[in-house]
């Protein structure tokens, strides 16, 4: 940690450059008076780091809390510091150009409005949403109404929606762990995610993009404003793009190149992100726009002025990613498994030396095992780890080896006091699993997660082990997100709806029914089939003619309704309805609060 390089103040010059003013107080609620962002709760971050943070992190802290309107390069404004991302505003002839318009509706208002305040009543002229997460469309609705062009990716709106169909009940709950919205901001408690404080807890919109970037070096104009795209699918998002406007000499870069080594397997939950193709977007952007751009900046943090400046972080960022991918392979390749080579793995002293890699939001450590998991999947090849059993029974069978409970938590105390909190949290955690009303190993174990998440330098890695020992301590704590509209419902495609009940139906109770339904949408000139059997919900386009148990003639919006318990009045139906019945009679609800840290 002495080796870091402290001394360098760089990046707080960058991240103060063009300060306007800020939102006092810098809390912003929803219509009932609920605060949904609350950035002023972060003022303890302006003290000296205390013995509970990892310094590196309180930097990162410092840095990534400071909020409110700056210029970024003349007609160009960032919002920081109201809410997970940053919002961008590109004046144009006759308005403004919103970029990435936060997660909550609420947010993206107070940012807009703390913009007009300083820059006058520009009326909204567009939009750009850079890719397909919540982050960087959710608020939409709080900047415009529609009737504007709305710029995205090919693919946005099919990955936008669909992270809210398949495992988003499951991530939902995982946040809570990753992002710590139940930590106290303090000290001892969340101190951001490393790529930004917090998610918003406000409502989430979706205006469907109008216009759709299918190449690199795709030119478009709004509001005359000249944008030059860059498509960067897999990096971040499997619909993601850059873009330069070269009219200003300001290159943005979504969330390719942020001041931090980013997640490839977020730990929430996802799927694994390709670095090989994060590389190769990188150097193309290097290759497009390296000697074009005198600021770069991005989705997060905080901007990059100069052109050599922006060519070695690109290239450092670059490396990075090409780095953890090739020696990932090179390892696997001699025999080591995923968590030996997180074990073994050393960035080059220059990557390590600067900022921007260090692993805020992602780590080196996780990273590695995700690319493992790319190539490899779950099973190390040891026939060992083929058939275990499930944690619960072998943490009572490993227990009962070790002499009970009582006499693992004594070895745990030993290797605590050795200095190895990793293994006395490995023994703990079988000792909660065999008895979850062991105290002594609940509260030993609370106390190790709480040192563990103390000595992290990555931000999700502290709220998680934090999150633990709060859960072990009071239970489960249920999540508090963002408020969904009925615009990504509306957003989601036929197939993505029926996907939606598919995953829902329990197998063995539906294991002898069998019945088939024909959905006629007359709004989209489109049939469709659900055939249930075996336990097994299948969805068929445009099927062959065949009898079935009931046939539906109705809207896409009348479907939506029906599958959300909202009735079949309008509807016209043709067979037994009864099937209906007799299909939601299988379907089971997500749990949102599963146990996490307990059996």
């Amino acid at each position: 940690m002495a080796d870091l390089p402290f001394h360098d103040r760089q990046d707080y010059e960058d991240a103060d450059r063009g300060f306007i003013a800020g939102l006092t107080p810098a809390v912003v609620k929803d219509v009932d008076g609920r605060v949904v962002w609350d950035n002023d709760a972060y003022a303890f971050l302006q003290a000296d780091c205390p013995e509970t943070v990892h310094p590196s992190l309180w930097r990162q802290g410092q840095l990534c809390a400071r909020q409110g309107l700056y210029e970024v390069a003349e007609g160009i404004y960032q919002v920081r510091g109201l809410d997970l991302s940053n919002m961008t505003l590109v004046e144009g002839d006759t308005g403004v150009v919103v970029v990435d318009p936060l997660i909550s509706t609420e947010c993206a208002a107070a940012a807009l409005r703390l913009y007009r305040d300083h820059r006058g009543e520009r009326p909204v002229t567009g939009v750009v949403y850079t890719h397909s997460h919540v982050d960087h469309f959710g608020g939409v609705r709080g900047v415009t109404s529609g009737g504007v062009p709305i710029v995205a990716p090919a693919g946005f709106l099919e990955h936008a929606a669909s992270e809210s169909v398949y495992a988003a009940p499951a991530m939902t709950r995982r946040a809570v762990y990753s992002e710590g919205p139940a930590l106290d901001r303090s000290p001892w408690g969340q101190i951001g995610t490393g790529l930004g404080m917090a998610s918003s807890t406000g409502t989430i919109s979706l205006i469907p993009p109008t216009l759709y970037v299918e190449r690199t070096g795709q030119e478009e104009s709004v509001d005359g404003v000249r944008f030059t795209f860059q498509l960067a699918p897999g990096a971040d998002a499997p619909p993601e793009m850059s873009f330069l406007l070269p009219g200003r000499r300001a290159l943005f870069l979504a969330e390719n190149a942020t001041h931090n080594q980013h997640n490839l397997l977020s730990l929430r939950g996802a799927p694994v992100r390709h670095p090989r193709r994060w590389t190769r977007c990188l150097t193309e952007a290097i290759t497009l726009f390296g000697g074009a751009a005198d600021v770069a900046f991005a989705s997060h943090h905080w901007p990059s002025w100069g052109g050599e400046n922006i060519v070695r972080f690109l290239s450092e960022q670059r490396d990075l990613y090409a780095y953890l991918h090739d020696q990932t392979l090179r390892l696997m390749n001699t025999g080591m498994t995923g968590p030996e080579i997180a074990e073994h793995l050393q960035l080059p002293p220059n990557l390590e030396q600067v900022w921007h890699t260090h692993g805020y939001y992602g780590s080196t450590g996780h990273n590695v095992k995700a690319i493992y998991q790319h190539y490899l999947g779950w099973f190390d090849g040891n026939p060992a780890h083929l058939w275990e059993h499930p944690p619960r029974q072998s943490a009572i069978r490993y227990v009962e080896c070790l002499g009970g409970g009582a006499a693992v938590v004594a070895f745990a105390r030993a290797y605590i006091d050795g200095g190895d909190l990793r293994f006395a949290a490995q023994l703990l955690n079988h000792a909660v699993f065999a008895d979850e009303g062991n105290k002594a190993a609940r509260d030993l174990l609370a106390e190790v997660y709480t040192r563990l998440g103390h000595g992290a330098e990555n931000a999700t890695w502290r709220n998680s082990y934090l999150m633990g020992a709060l859960e072990l301590a009071d239970g489960i704590v249920p999540a508090t997100a963002a408020q969904p509209s009925p615009d990504l419902v509306a957003a989601l495609s036929v197939s993505q709806i029926f996907d939606s009940i598919a995953i829902r139906v329990n197998g063995p109770r539906a294991w002898h029914e069998r019945l088939s339904i024909d959905w006629h949408l007359t709004d989209l000139g489109e049939r469709h089939r659900t055939t249930l059997s075996n336990g097994a919900l299948v969805h068929q386009e445009d099927p062959p003619e065949a009898p079935v148990d009931l046939t539906l003639t109705l809207t896409k919006t009348q479907l939506i309704a029906l599958l959300t318990g909202k009735g079949v009045e309008g509807v016209d139906r043709e067979g037994d309805t009864g099937v209906l019945r007799r299909l939601v009679a299988v379907l089971d609800g997500p749990v949102p609060g599963f146990a996490i840290v307990t059996p």
